[in-house]
């Protein structure tokens, strides 16, 4: 398999633009891309002849404004290049003017109030900085997508509008430690993709599965994940063929896919890609887990990509490995061996460790959702509460900043932050800390909590946006000063002094944790019901608006669709539940209780098992009753907010109730008649 040949063969990347397009266009083209720069349009028609032969030479039929609305995937309408030519024939045409700017229904995209219904017109423009590609028959553009009124009505424009705001306060750090060469600053991504894979014939028999993604019922199977064994484990036959085939899809559409392995939990798996462009990892991130649906089809397999599939074993989550580099190669979490470079490096730490500190409602907002609840806290999973992992190097080095004491290193009665008695800091210097939410690992962040099925842009957007606000802080203040290392060196001590509270390297999942952060007055976020109401305080009202990310009015709407999208899912699924107990559950008890009173007469030990089953079999009665009430009461309160605090103080907690009973009986009822595949079936039988 000769992979570098047809590596990125569906995608209109560079090469394929130096050969469908004019040297000049190409060039102009080029430089619009490199430069973030506005298109020109005397070009665009060009451009769209050219990238429509590409996409013809590629099997391609019909195009598509491709683009990522506040659902959180991607969405796309097909139109075909045929137009009719007058002589009752077809000619394929594809203009400039399509190529730019598309106009579609917007209706029944969320929206948050930002329009009303009857308003239904909604706009995609070209985003050219992300490649177009050939899916299947149709040439996919990315674009961003927006309303009649100009309001954000997507993923993609806060994060370009990010992305322009850290390149540009990365910049004026820069250029005070003379780096006046740089010309850019890009946030790179690297999205550590997990997921399960079950049979199609078991997850066929369970309609929660089928509803929710997640498994509403289920006892405990006798094997788990206690062993250990999966970890790093052989992958099966099956699996690997699935494996291959998607490296394959992937690697035709540009998606560096990279890691593949079994992970902890049976039957989960992980696939990582090599570090890209933020924006360009964000679109691959979203075609990536599109991929895995399908190619999982094709071996008659079940991708879930829900946060907490299973209970008693991990759930999924998208590791997010954020990092700064510039255009001439150097990434700035890489600690450097002369004191300027470590000074600049610990100057770009401490913005991270001080916005993080500041900002802990908003990275937690920007994972929230009711799957990745469930996720937060256990197996492997960070906890709700933001804390940040440095390893025991960086932190002796904070340390010794912070107290003025000698660094277990050098002999320093002070460390003077730009002098040559700073320590040489090693280039990975810190162990890993799978409790930890935003670990520090080497050259990059990982913000470990964002979920296996969310898109990556939210967690991107916050990130970008508030280490930018932090840099921007320190340049008014640098910019301004007489002696620049001496106000550097009081500036990173001062950082962090005053932010240290959030460092933390040990266990994420001790009980003493909890009170040591809530003595520290870290926020303790269990639920999206708990987090969301925060996203349009005047604080981040304040933050969003200062640099144009997003609005009051965008803010205020993505609120609404936060706490909108939490409570249809937690409904969604408590109805799932009702239906399951009424329809099914029930019926296979009272079925096997006739089958053990015939039994009765000879086995003694089969009244017992009748009168448990009649036990367990009434509390799941008491339980779905009162889980309907709690219900319908939940759908009658009026507003978002309310509604989640309902959903998430009483709802939730009679789902666990009928879910503990129901397990029981799980456990007790016989595999023949019990409605449903069992954890053992799902887990260990792919």
């Amino acid at each position: 398999m000769n992979i570098p040949a047809f590596f990125g063969s569906m995608v209109f990347n560079d090469s394929a633009m130096k050969e469908y397009l004019p040297e000049r266009v190409y060039k102009d083209l080029k430089a619009t891309i490199e430069d973030r720069a506005a298109l020109n349009e005397s070009i665009a028609s060009n451009v769209a002849d050219g990238m429509k032969r590409w996409a013809i030479d590629k099997g391609a039929t019909h195009f598509t404004h491709w683009f990522q609305p506040l659902t959180g995937v991607t969405a796309e309408k097909h139109d075909s290049f045929i137009a009719p030519n007058g002589s009752g024939g077809v000619i394929m045409e594809f203009s400039g003017k399509e190529l730019i700017k598309g106009e579609g229904d917007a209706s029944s995209f969320p929206s948050g109030g930002l329009r009303a219904t009857f308003e239904a017109r909604g706009y995609t423009a070209w985003d050219p900085t992300s490649y177009a590609f050939v899916k299947e028959n149709t040439l996919c553009i990315p674009t961003v997508f927006y309303s009649y009124s100009g309001a954000t009505l997507d993923k993609k424009t806060p994060l370009l509008r990010s992305l322009a705001l850290i390149n540009k306060e990365a910049l004026r750090i820069l250029k005070l430690f003379g780096n006046e060469n740089v010309k850019r600053v890009e946030a790179t991504v690297g999205a550590e993709q997990e997921y399960f894979l079950v049979d199609k014939k078991y997850y066929q028999t369970r309609t929660d599965l089928m509803y929710c993604g997640r498994t509403l019922f289920g006892s405990k199977p006798p094997k788990g994940q206690e062993l250990d064994d999966h970890y790093y484990g052989n992958i099966k036959p099956r699996i690997k063929e699935f494996m291959s085939a998607l490296n394959i899809e992937l690697w035709k559409l540009g998606i560096p896919a990279k890691t593949e392995h079994n992970e902890v939990a049976p039957a989960q798996h992980e696939l990582a890609p090599v570090f890209t462009l933020t924006n360009i990892a964000c679109d691959q991130n979203q075609i990536m887990m599109e991929c895995m649906k399908k190619v999982a089809d094709k071996f008659n397999l079940v991708c879930l990509l829900h946060e907490k599939p299973f209970e008693y074993i991990n759930g999924s989550g998208k590791h997010n490995n954020w990092s700064l580099s510039t255009d001439t190669g150097i990434n700035l979490f890489d600690p450097g061996k002369s004191p300027k470079d470590n000074a600049q490096f610990l100057l770009f730490l401490s913005a991270v460790i001080k916005a993080v500190d500041e900002h802990q409602d908003l990275l937690r907002i920007s994972v929230a959702s009711a799957a990745n609840d469930h996720r937060l806290g256990g197996n492997e999973a960070p906890p709700a509460i933001i804390s940040m992992f440095l390893g025991d190097e960086l932190y002796a080095i904070l340390k010794a900043i912070d107290k003025d004491i000698d660094y277990n290193g050098p002999a320093l009665k002070e460390l003077e932050i730009g002098v040559d008695t700073l320590p040489h800091i090693k280039s990975d210097a810190t162990d890993r800390n799978r409790t930890s939410p935003f670990a520090f690992t080497g050259n990059k962040w990982e913000f470990r909590m964002v979920g296996s099925s969310q898109s990556i842009s939210d967690p991107n957007i916050v990130l970008n946006t508030i280490v930018a606000d932090a840099l921007n802080s320190f340049a008014n203040r640098l910019e301004k000063a007489e002696d620049f290392n001496k106000e550097l060196n009081l500036l990173i001590k001062e950082t962090v002094k005053e932010h240290k509270r959030i460092l933390f390297n040990g266990n994420g999942y001790d009980d003493a944790w909890l009170a040591k952060a809530e003595k520290r007055g870290l926020l303790n976020l269990k639920t999206t019901a708990d987090c969301v109401p925060l996203f349009n305080s005047p604080k981040n009202v304040e933050l969003f608006e200062k640099y144009g990310i997003y609005s009051k009015l965008e803010l205020d709407a993505r609120t609404e669709i936060l706490l909108e999208n939490y409570n249809k899912v937690l409904n969604i699924e408590a109805n799932t539940m009702l239906s399951m107990a009424r329809r099914y559950i029930f019926g296979a008890c009272i079925d096997y209780i006739d089958h053990l009173e015939k039994a009765a007469k000879y086995v003694k030990s089969a009244k017992e098992l009748i009168e448990r089953i009649s036990d367990e079999l009434n509390e799941v009665y008491n339980a779905v009753h009162i889980l309907n009430e709690h219900l319908n009461k939940a759908e009658s309160i009026e507003t978002n907010k309310e509604a989640a605090e309902f959903y998430a103080n009483f709802v939730l907690k009679d789902m666990d109730e009928l879910r503990k009973h129901a397990d029981e009986l799980d456990r007790i009822v016989d595999k023949k008649y019990w409605p449903y595949a069992s954890y053992g079936d799902l887990l260990l039988r792919v």
